[in-house]
């Protein structure tokens, strides 16, 4: 007999070796009944925790009434959810879409488009960052400024030019006569959890203002209160023109959303973009519950005092630590930086029955849950700081 078929799927992830089937809150369990504390939230997805309540209401209760609506009729939760998002952001519009890459596809089409047919120019090159992520698709890992994920799938999208970041020489070195906008995230999540200096952040937006220039911020892993605001541009003294949200967006469901300034409603006239899955009834339910419960609750000044909380108890604990380089972030996106690979590390932490990931080769990202109790929070992380001491004392044994 042939050998027997392991998997019907295409190994496109690298997945652990952990078979997840119940969550509550900051809770996980396996096959096995093994309980976790989740300090990831499926890569900064699940702000509100696993099955939130109200979400999980609303949801329900749309279920009971329609599932799909064409976007050739009006979708009345859609207009809900825009209103929510714009009205706490200095936007003024929304597209929504089912993912993240979907909506950084919705930002380097507007940006473009806003260049030819709105302003009139045959501008089309967008400056991103070394280290960045901006998804999967071809315009997005194209835009992703790491040759990894970009093996294999060349010739990539022309139109895109990479800046050093938090380097505001090497942005003014690409712009040019072909240059439509800047796209780069507040913090550098998949990069390493690199913040980026509010100098840089202001330079970046002043040479937008000064060139005719879109400001792109994506707020994929940022949005949604994860750094200790709503969004993440809120650090900065800085307007963005477009902003991308997913991951948090809908507590676990998949959506996305690009929100716009008005200057660039003409640029998306009727017909110029679309999408059969995009703002479906029962994800702009999630979504609006997910805002709602994130505003009444004030989640994103939680997530700031937790994270300062997270930071210090981890420079206490890890003082000393010669496996420990750094530790930084902002509000609950918090990474500590290794001087050796993570992967390893990362494993041992999950069999002691915390979740986390990596950010980089070198790098444990920390991203649990916005209402994480402070108490399960800080059980995770000794598990997690004696994980860290226990391997160097073996190193140095």
């Amino acid at each position: 007999m042939g050998q027997e078929k392991q998997s019907y799927l295409f190994p496109t992830f690298a997945r652990y070796p952990i078979h997840l089937v119940k969550g509550e809150g900051s809770r996980l369990w396996d096959d096995k009944g093994k309980e976790y504390i989740d300090l990831m939230s499926g890569i900064a997805v699940t702000n509100l925790g696993h099955v939130p309540a109200k979400v999980k209401d609303k949801v329900i209760a749309q279920l009971e009434e329609l599932w799909h609506c064409s976007n050739l009729f009006h979708v009345p939760h859609q207009e809900k959810l825009a209103e929510l998002l714009t009205e706490n952001s200095c936007m003024d519009a929304a597209f929504f879409c089912s993912t993240g890459a979907e909506a950084n596809e919705a930002a380097i089409k507007i940006a473009r488009r806003y260049a030819q047919e709105v302003m009139k120019t045959d501008r089309y090159e967008i400056i991103t960052f070394y280290q960045s992520f901006h998804g999967r698709t071809l315009a997005t890992l194209t835009a992703t400024g790491q040759e990894k994920v970009q093996i294999g799938f060349k010739p990539l999208m022309p139109g895109f030019a990479y800046a050093k970041y938090n380097d505001l020489e090497s942005v003014k070195a690409l712009i040019n006569d072909r240059t439509c906008a800047i796209m780069l995230e507040m913090v550098q999540g998949e990069g390493g959890v690199l913040p980026a200096d509010p100098a840089f952040i202001e330079g970046v937006a002043k040479l937008c203002e000064e060139n005719g220039l879109l400001l792109i911020a994506d707020e994929i892993q940022t949005g949604m209160g994860r750094t200790g605001k709503l969004f993440a541009y809120e650090h900065y003294n800085v307007e963005p023109d477009v902003i991308t949200l997913a991951k948090g967006l809908g507590s676990g469901l998949p959506v996305g959303a690009m929100l716009g300034k008005a200057k660039l409603i003409p640029a998306f006239t009727a017909g110029s973009h679309g999408s059969t899955f995009s703002g479906l009834p029962t994800i702009m339910a999630a979504g609006i519950a997910t805002m709602e419960t994130m505003l009444e609750e004030q989640l994103p000044a939680r997530a700031a005092e937790l994270g300062d909380y997270t930071v210090q108890l981890l420079e206490e604990k890890l003082a000393g630590n010669p496996l420990v380089a750094g530790i930084r972030g902002k509000g609950l996106l918090i990474g500590i930086e290794l001087k050796q690979s993570a992967a390893e590390l990362v494993n041992a932490i999950h069999e002691a029955g915390v979740l986390v990931i990596t950010a980089g080769p070198n790098v444990i990202r920390l991203a649990p849950a916005l209402t994480i109790s402070k108490e399960e929070l800080t059980e995770g992380l000794n598990i997690l700081c004696s994980i860290l001491a226990a391997h160097t004392a073996e190193v140095t044994a």
